[in-house]
C-alpha cells in the first residue's frame, strides 16, 4: 500500500478490486484513486524519453510535473539531486556535470514513494538542428540513401524529430512526448539527412554518445523561429508580434482585428468588395451559382469561366451536424487553396492563408458550428499557374474535439468576382510559413534548459527576396537562443545557400547572391559562428538538392574546429582582399588547404569586375592561394565579385575539395 496527498487530503492506494476511503470525501472506487494518485505521481516533460542523450560536460538540468510542493529526489548514474515542485506542480531539478557514458537510468522519486524512471538514457554531445525544408529533408530521399540507411545501426547514435506546432504563446512541453530513437535501418529514414550525416561524421571520431534533435518545418521564414521579446526590437515587426500576443491573451478580439484589417485591404484593391462580402453569409441565395468539385487548379476544372481566370472566386458548401457533432466541432479542414483565401463558417471569420501549399486547418470557435446544416463560405484570390481548393475533396471537413472527422460534399457552389492579377494578400503575423514568433515558442521554447554541444541553422530560401533584413534577423536569432538555453557561447552552425535557379549567361543582379552574403556576415561578425559552403552540391531545378550527405560532412568539418576546439579551419577558402597590382587585380584567400586549384578548365569561373552597378565577367587565373584577374585593372573598376548569381557554376577549389566561398569585395 502507497500513500500520498492530494490538495491537502491523504489518499490511500489500496488492492484492486477494493475500495478507498477519504476523510471527508466519501468512497471512491479503485479507478477514481489510481486516477488521483497518477495526478501527484511524478512526471519527466515530454522532451525526455527513453533512449534520450543528455549533455556532457553541462550541468544537467530536468524538469517535468508532480503534485504541488512534492518533494523530489531526481537521480541518474549514480548521482542525486533533490528539489520541489512548485505550486503549480512544475519542477526543475539540475544534476551535476557528468562525463560521457550509459545506458543509465534516469528516474525521480517523490517523497510519497512515487517513481518514474526513463531507461537506456545516455550521456554525450547533443545537437540541436532547425531551419525550413532542406534540413526537415529525411535521409531516405538523400542520394545513396539506400546504402547509408542499412549501415545505419548505432546504438550511440540517437535522434528526436520535433512535431511541428505553431503557438502564440511559448510552450512549456512539446506537443507530443519525445519519441526518441536510436539509430537503425529501420529507423534512420525519417532523421533529417544533413543533421544525421553531421552527427554520423562526429560520433564516429569522437567516439562519444550523440544525440540530435531535428526541430523544422519546411518554407518557413526566420522570424517565426526568433522569440518575441527579441523579434520585438525590430521596428518593422513590433506590431505583428504584439498582434500574436493579442491572439494568445483574447483570441477573438485578435481575429477581429485580423478581419477588419483583412477586409480593408480587400475594399482597397476589389471594387466589388462591398458587395461580395454578403457572400458570406448562409441566407444568400447561391441557386443560380454553379458546382464544381474542386480537386486541383482551377483552370484545369473544366470550367470554361474559370480556364483562364486570374482573380477572386467564391466556393460555398454546407455540411450537417448533429447535435452531438456541433457541440464537439472545433476544426475546419481544407487542405491546400491556391493562393490567398479568407474563409468563414456559418457568417463568422474563421481563418485565411497565404501559402499555396499550406494546408489550411482552422481553429473555429465553440458555439459556431450548430445542429443541422452548416455553411462553409471561401474566398480565394487565385491566379499564375492555379487557383482554387486544390487539395483533395475527402480530405475536406469538420473535425471534433472527441477525434472525429466529418467530410464536407465533394461538390461546391463558386461565382467568380472581379479579376485580378499581380496581388499579394498581407498574411497574418501568426500564419505559417511567414509567422512572427510561433514557431520558437511551439518547438524550440520546450527545449529551454536542454544544454547542447552545437546548433546547427539551415534555412534561407524563404527570406532570400530580403536580404538586408537577413543581415539583422540571422544575428538576432543567434544571440536570442544562446540566451533562452542560458549557452552565451552555443556554437552556431550555418548552412549557405546553394545553387538553385537559372544559370547566369550575363553579370546581373541577384536575390540568392544576396542572401548568401548575409549569412556571410552574419558568421563573419560572431566568433562562435561557421559557414557550411554547398554551392557546388545543388540542383539548379531542385531547390531540394538531394546530395546531403556531403553538407553534413561540411557541417561536420565546421564543428571540429568551432565545437571541440581541433586546430583545422571550418571551412574552406575565403577571399580576403582585391588589390590592384599594375593591370590586374589580385584576389588574397585564407583557408586554402594546399592550393587552389580549377576543376576542369585553367581558368576559374566566375569571377566579374564591377565599376558601380556595371558588372563584366573577368578572365581569372590561380597562382597558389591567390586569384588573378588578368588586365582587370581598368578605370572605374570598384569591386570584384565570385560566384554572383543564383546558380552559379563554380570550379575553384582547394586541396581538400572545399569550394571557394562566395564573394563581393571593394578593390583596394
Amino acid at each position: 500500500m502507497t500513500h500520498t496527498r492530494l490538495a491537502g487530503i491523504r489518499l490511500f492506494s489500496i488492492e484492486a478490486g477494493a475500495l478507498a476511503v477519504v476523510a471527508g470525501i466519501g468512497a471512491w472506487t479503485p479507478a477514481q484513486a489510481a486516477q488521483a494518485t497518477q495526478a501527484t505521481a511524478p512526471a519527466f516533460a515530454r522532451v525526455f524519453g527513453e533512449h534520450a542523450v543528455l549533455q556532457r560536460g553541462e550541468p544537467i538540468e530536468v524538469w517535468g510535473t508532480a503534485g504541488a510542493g512534492s518533494k523530489l529526489t531526481l537521480s541518474l548514474n549514480g548521482r542525486s539531486a533533490a528539489g520541489t515542485a512548485d505550486a503549480h506542480g512544475k519542477w526543475r531539478i539540475r544534476l551535476p556535470r557528468m562525463a560521457a557514458g550509459g545506458p543509465y537510468t534516469l528516474s525521480v522519486s517523490s517523497g510519497s514513494g512515487q517513481t518514474a524512471s526513463l531507461g537506456d538514457i545516455m550521456v554525450g554531445d547533443v545537437y540541436l538542428c532547425s531551419g525550413q525544408s532542406n534540413m526537415e529533408f529525411a535521409v531516405r530521399n538523400s542520394t545513396n540513401a539506400w546504402s547509408n540507411t542499412n549501415a545505419a545501426g548505432n546504438p550511440n547514435l540517437r535522434f528526436l524529430n520535433v512535431e511541428k506546432l505553431s503557438s502564440p504563446t511559448p510552450q512549456d512541453e512539446l506537443k507530443q512526448p519525445a519519441a526518441w530513437k536510436v539509430a537503425s535501418p529501420e529507423t534512420i529514414g525519417d532523421a533529417s539527412a544533413v543533421c544525421y550525416y553531421m552527427a554520423r561524421s562526429l560520433q564516429g571520431r569522437y567516439k562519444v554518445p550523440v544525440g540530435f534533435i531535428n526541430a523544422s518545418w519546411g518554407g518557413t521564414t526566420i522570424q517565426g523561429w526568433i522569440g518575441a521579446t527579441s523579434l520585438r526590437t525590430l521596428p518593422a515587426h513590433a506590431a505583428g508580434v504584439d498582434a500574436v500576443a493579442k491572439l494568445a491573451a483574447d483570441p477573438a478580439a485578435a481575429m477581429k482585428d485580423e478581419e477588419a484589417r483583412i477586409e480593408a485591404w480587400w475594399d482597397a484593391h476589389d471594387p466589388a468588395a462591398r458587395t461580395q462580402r454578403a457572400w458570406n453569409a448562409p441566407g444568400h441565395d447561391d441557386a443560380a451559382w454553379r458546382s464544381i468539385t474542386p480537386a486541383g487548379s482551377w483552370k484545369d476544372s473544366g470550367a470554361a469561366d474559370l480556364a483562364g481566370f486570374d482573380g477572386v472566386a467564391w466556393f460555398r458548401t454546407e455540411v450537417t451536424l448533429t447535435q452531438a457533432q456541433a457541440e464537439q466541432a472545433d476544426a475546419l479542414q481544407l487542405g491546400p487553396v491556391d493562393t490567398y483565401d479568407t474563409t468563414w463558417v456559418n457568417g463568422v471569420r474563421v481563418g485565411g492563408g497565404s501559402t499555396g501549399w499550406m494546408w489550411r486547418d482552422y481553429p473555429v470557435p465553440k458555439g459556431v458550428f450548430k445542429a443541422g446544416r452548416n455553411l462553409v463560405a471561401v474566398r480565394v484570390l487565385g491566379g499564375g499557374q492555379g487557383g482554387g481548393l486544390t487539395g483533395q475533396p475527402d480530405k475536406r471537413g469538420v473535425r471534433t474535439a472527441d477525434g472525429q472527422f466529418i467530410a464536407l460534399p465533394p461538390s461546391w457552389k463558386y461565382r467568380t468576382g472581379t479579376r485580378l492579377a499581380g496581388l499579394s494578400v498581407p498574411a497574418a503575423p501568426w500564419d505559417v510559413p511567414t509567422s512572427l514568433s510561433t514557431l520558437y515558442n511551439g518547438m524550440i521554447a520546450p527545449l529551454a534548459g536542454y544544454k547542447f554541444k552545437l546548433a546547427a541553422w539551415y534555412q534561407g530560401e524563404s527570406n532570400a527576396l530580403a536580404a538586408d533584413e537577413y543581415r539583422s534577423l540571422l544575428p538576432l536569432l543567434m544571440r536570442d537562443w544562446r540566451t533562452r538555453f542560458g549557452q552565451p557561447a552555443l556554437p552556431f552552425l550555418v548552412v549557405q545557400l546553394t545553387s538553385f535557379g537559372a544559370p547566369a549567361k550575363a553579370p546581373g543582379p541577384s536575390a540568392w547572391a544576396e542572401l548568401r552574403e548575409a549569412q556571410a556576415a552574419a558568421v563573419r561578425e560572431d566568433r562562435h559562428a561557421a559557414l557550411a559552403v554547398t554551392l557546388d552540391v545543388g540542383d539548379r531545378t531542385d531547390i531540394h538538392p538531394t546530395q546531403k550527405t556531403i553538407v553534413g560532412e561540411r557541417l561536420a568539418r565546421a564543428a571540429r574546429a568551432l565545437a571541440y576546439g581541433d586546430a583545422t579551419a571550418p571551412g574552406g577558402p575565403e577571399a580576403l582582399s582585391a588589390r590592384r597590382s599594375g593591370a590586374d587585380i589580385v584576389v588574397a584567400f585564407r583557408n586554402v588547404h594546399g592550393a587552389l586549384a580549377t576543376y576542369s578548365s585553367d581558368k576559374a569561373l566566375g569571377f566579374e569586375t564591377c565599376a558601380g552597378s556595371v558588372c563584366r565577367y573577368a578572365d581569372a587565373g590561380v597562382a597558389g592561394e591567390r586569384v588573378v584577374l588578368k588586365g582587370a585593372n581598368t578605370a572605374g573598376v570598384t569591386s570584384v565579385r565570385y560566384a554572383w548569381a543564383d546558380a552559379p557554376i563554380v570550379n575553384l577549389f582547394d586541396g581538400d575539395d572545399l569550394p571557394a566561398a562566395p564573394f563581393q569585395l571593394s578593390v583596394e
